[in-house]
């Protein structure tokens, strides 16, 4: 999946998100339906699911299965490796730098080309060991990505653009806010309560919750 990342960030970047940047987000998700279609026209479209480490661990009042807090433990040390990796890696550095300036980052010498691709590859890479964590908990389809993919803008602009931390705290929040939410209501009420937190950011604090200040024109 990474090196399909990598393809597809070489056929994006390189022609249309040059000259069409302002619709790079409708080109990718253009990208992503050409992807699921051909996953499910290679694999079908059936969901599938496995069982593994599905026994029940006990936390005092707490119960948890194990495949459950083995998909958190990862999580949580790969988020913690791309977090040491972007801070203290070379690389890793000219990845914030072309987040923060595409042209700045050019006048300091960072190769656009190359750190974009990468950026890609490992984005994609990323995704893939997220979907394998996921079908330990649940069946997996083809098209199960989508809501995934909404809740992670979601968290994204809540966080603030550009703001790791931020969008770190953003999912915690909405995270903690999902599980009460609908431990007191109902699951019904799972994305009612997610987008309705949503528009009440962008009502109030369209810069995100823990973005900068918002620009005045």
């Amino acid at each position: 999946l990474a090196y399909r990342g990598l393809f597809s960030g070489l056929l994006a970047s390189q022609r249309a998100v040059a000259r069409l940047e302002s619709n790079s987000l409708l080109l990718f998700f253009g990208l992503s339906i050409i992807i699921q279609n051909s996953v499910s026209l290679a694999f079908t479209a059936t969901p599938r699911g496995y069982e593994y480490l599905s026994d029940v661990v006990h936390f005092g009042n707490v119960a948890l299965t194990g495949n459950r807090l083995a998909a958190l433990a990862i999580a949580v040390a790969l988020l913690a490796a791309i977090l040491l990796f972007l801070r203290l890696h070379l690389f890793g550095l000219a990845m914030r730098a072309l987040i923060e300036h595409r042209e700045a980052a050019a006048v300091v010498g960072v190769d656009i080309d190359r750190v974009q691709l990468a950026s890609f590859g490992l984005g994609f890479g990323t995704a893939a060991v997220a979907g394998a964590l996921v079908s330990m908990t649940e069946q997996v389809s083809p098209f199960m990505g989508f809501p995934f993919t909404i809740a992670a803008f979601v968290v994204i602009i809540m966080g603030g653009l550009g703001r790791i931390g931020g969008g770190i705290a953003a999912a915690l929040v909405l995270g903690v806010i999902e599980t009460y939410g609908v431990a007191l209501t109902s699951a019904s009420w799972r994305s009612i309560l997610l987008y309705g937190v949503f528009v009440l950011v962008l009502m109030f604090r369209p810069q995100g919750l823990f973005g900068g200040r918002a620009i005045v024109r």
